[in-house]
């Protein structure tokens, strides 16, 4: 799949230096899988490539007697490429860049239209189970915010993001106000709980069902989300997502969501009525890091060490903070 984006990055660099068909370098980065290119995705702001549709080339295949496509690879993949910092492309790579930095969304963008619409025409056509999105640093993030658009529509296609980024202006702010959250339900914690006197020694009476200290306490929880009941389907979109703990776009994908310490937070409130359990499922997604100590940004953010021979990953199923900010989305209440 690494292979295949590094093919969408060199077919607007062959365009770029106006290479023909008998030297461009992006086929060899195809060929050998048994793939074609049947489809360029181009931005029409500067009339770039920024991502290819290779499917399955079943005549390619025969030809070197594989007669059956190999389990696991689907009919049709979708690759985007991340930013190229070359002045025919660069302006509008950039832009979108700062798009994500500033919204932590792609949507406005052009690519996202057209990539989804690439996405859910091979979808519909091989189905999702057979087609595969893939991407890198920029192209990484337009392929989670285009395989989430087609998992809300139950469009649920294999999704394998590299190095996607994970630093915004909006991924802060949240990140503000989730800690006046959590500073908002301590001070609650200290409150006397709902059967104790607010007055000692008896100059008051105990807060009454209805009053509004038991009321506010009733509807905190609601306004936390804890008695929502999630009504979609079962199933699950889970994006494969690989990254290094070195680079620093996309390193705090591997940041915890802090479920645990919530918990223990409302476990130590004494005499507290039950906390009725969230039903809404955790978001995930199968997580690859890859950590080899120190290293400099541009090999850490690198595409090729995704197809390195001596590959060492740590992979596991991981909700971490960030993918629950941005996959939750897919398993509210509508």
């Amino acid at each position: 799949m690494a292979c295949f984006i590094q093919a969408a990055y060199l077919l607007e660099l062959d365009r770029q230096e106006n290479r023909d068909k008998q030297n461009a370098l992006a086929p060899k980065w195809w060929i050998p899988f048994k793939y074609k290119l049947t489809q360029t995705l181009i931005d029409e702001r500067d009339g770039s490539i920024f991502g290819a549709l290779l499917e399955w080339d079943r005549s390619a295949a025969m030809a070197d007697l594989v007669v059956i496509r190999p389990s696991g690879a689907p009919k049709a993949v979708l690759a985007l490429r991340g930013t190229i910092l070359k002045s025919l492309t660069m302006r509008r790579d950039i832009q979108d860049d700062l798009r994500f930095l500033a919204w932590e969304s792609l949507k406005g963008s052009v690519r996202f239209n057209v990539a989804l619409v690439a996405l859910e025409s091979v979808a519909k056509r091989y189905g999702s189970n057979n087609v595969c999105v893939v991407g890198h640093s920029l192209g990484a993030g337009f392929a989670l915010q285009v395989g989430k658009a087609l998992a809300k529509d139950g469009l649920f296609v294999d999704a394998h993001l590299f190095n996607p980024p994970s630093i915004s202006l909006a991924m802060s702010l949240r990140n503000i106000g989730e800690k006046a959250g959590v500073a908002w339900k301590r001070l609650m914690s200290m409150l006397p709980p709902r059967n104790e006197p607010l007055v000692p020694n008896g100059c008051e009476a105990e807060a009454a069902p209805g009053s509004v200290s038991g009321g506010f306490r009733n509807w905190v929880p609601s306004f936390n989300g804890q008695n929502q009941k999630s009504s979609v389907d079962l199933r699950k979109w889970v994006p494969h997502l690989y990254v290094n703990d070195s680079d620093y776009i996309c390193c705090y994908y591997t940041d915890q969501d802090g479920v645990n310490e919530k918990e223990k937070l409302n476990n130590n409130k004494e005499n507290q009525s039950p906390v009725v359990k969230n039903t809404i499922p955790q978001a995930a997604a199968k997580l690859f890091v890859m950590s080899k100590g120190k290293q400099k940004f541009l090999e850490a953010h690198g595409l090729e060490q995704w197809w390195s021979e001596n590959l060492e990953l740590q992979s596991a199923i991981h909700s971490s903070r960030l993918i629950t900010q941005q996959l939750k989305s897919l398993y509210s209440v509508k």
